[in-house]
């Protein structure tokens, strides 16, 4: 029997199941690998030449062929708009946070959380050094945000941050962008802006993929129970780590239209085992177990997949979309309110 030469535990810390398939896995990497150093070469060369990473189509192509891990830190800062956070409310504003008091009752939540936090992560065992700086990040975050406060599943994202950037500060300054500018009202207590995005998604699948839609609505399958994890974890703890990662590469430079992308990707390449569940139980099963294959494994064709098959998916159609959801909410709140009145 052939020997794995991979290890039991990733890159980035996360122990592999039991049931990780090492030879798909190493069929992957064997191609892989040999791209990402093709592809690192290339950025050097480009930030030689746009040390500023200006906005640009030649960038955005980059971006979306991924992110060398080396730099991943340094060009999501610089392409997600944390300049500008910055420049607005003051570099030191993250140590300021940190001697602001919270709500007892958020810091509790947060309390319980951080330990929940990638549990199959070596570098998140129990009172290690990531999980006290992963507390002080929500706890200052939560300072400087007290409309949202805390929301459960910020762990997460923030771990994976601190992950990436191995820099307090910087994991604040991105956790900002994403809750403040690229993912608004997705994080409130409300969670408005999850609902509605869902709901968005919801009619972006019925556009492009009918059948799918219908057999959801003939089994009663609500959206919410299969994409609310998708869109609250940004696909953290659901797709492959590498594949995760280069979805926030493209949903760092490119904002919220991505998740939809990579949602409708699925819906897509999985619609014949979709539309073979005939019930309930077994579409919910197969949502949940289409996410470990190997498709969304090899990060590279998912990513370029998602870019070229999926069609025209311009912001101004999403926005569209939720404008009519959100009025549509608005309207159904005030015909309950006058019922009830």
């Amino acid at each position: 029997m052939t020997t794995s030469t991979f290890s039991k535990t990733d890159e980035y810390g996360f122990v592999r199941p039991d049931d990780f398939d090492y030879v798909e896995y190493e069929k992957f990497m064997s191609v892989y690998l040999n791209l990402l150093t093709n592809y690192s070469m290339k950025w050097v060369r480009l930030l030689l030449n746009n040390s500023q990473m200006k906005r640009n189509a030649k960038l955005k192509k980059f971006v979306r062929t991924g992110i060398p891990l080396v730099l991943r830190a340094r060009v999501w800062t610089s392409v997600s708009g944390v300049q500008k956070l910055k420049d607005r409310y003051g570099p030191d504003m993250y140590k300021q946070m940190l001697r602001k008091p919270i709500n007892e009752d958020i810091r509790n939540i947060i309390t319980v959380d951080v330990p929940r936090t990638y549990p199959d992560n070596i570098f998140f065992h129990p009172n290690s050094e990531n999980q006290k700086t992963l507390f002080r990040i929500l706890c200052a975050f939560a300072a400087c945000n007290p409309e949202v406060g805390y929301c459960q599943g910020l762990n997460y994202i923030a771990g994976l941050l601190l992950l990436i950037t191995k820099n307090e500060e910087s994991c604040f300054w991105l956790l900002r962008v994403l809750v403040e500018n690229i993912l608004p009202d997705y994080y409130s207590k409300t969670m408005d802006g999850v609902i509605v995005d869902i709901e968005v998604f919801s009619r972006l699948v019925k556009k492009k993929f009918p059948e799918v839609s219908q057999h959801m609505n003939d089994l009663d399958m609500p959206w919410a129970l299969v994409a609310t994890k998708w869109f609250i974890c940004l696909f953290s703890e659901v797709l492959p780590i590498e594949t995760t990662l280069r979805v926030w590469d493209c949903l760092f430079y490119e904002g919220s239209k991505v998740i939809f992308r990579v949602g409708l990707m699925l819906v897509k390449h999985y619609k014949k085992e979709l539309l073979e569940c005939e019930d309930i139980a077994s579409l919910a099963e197969c949502f949940k177990s289409i996410v470990q294959r190997p498709f969304p494994l090899n990060c590279h064709i998912f990513i370029k997949q998602m870019f070229t098959e999926i069609g025209s998916l311009p912001m101004s159609l999403i926005n569209d979309l939720r404008r009519q959801v959100s009025a549509e909410r608005d309207a159904d709140k005030s015909t309950y309110k006058n019922r009830k009145g």
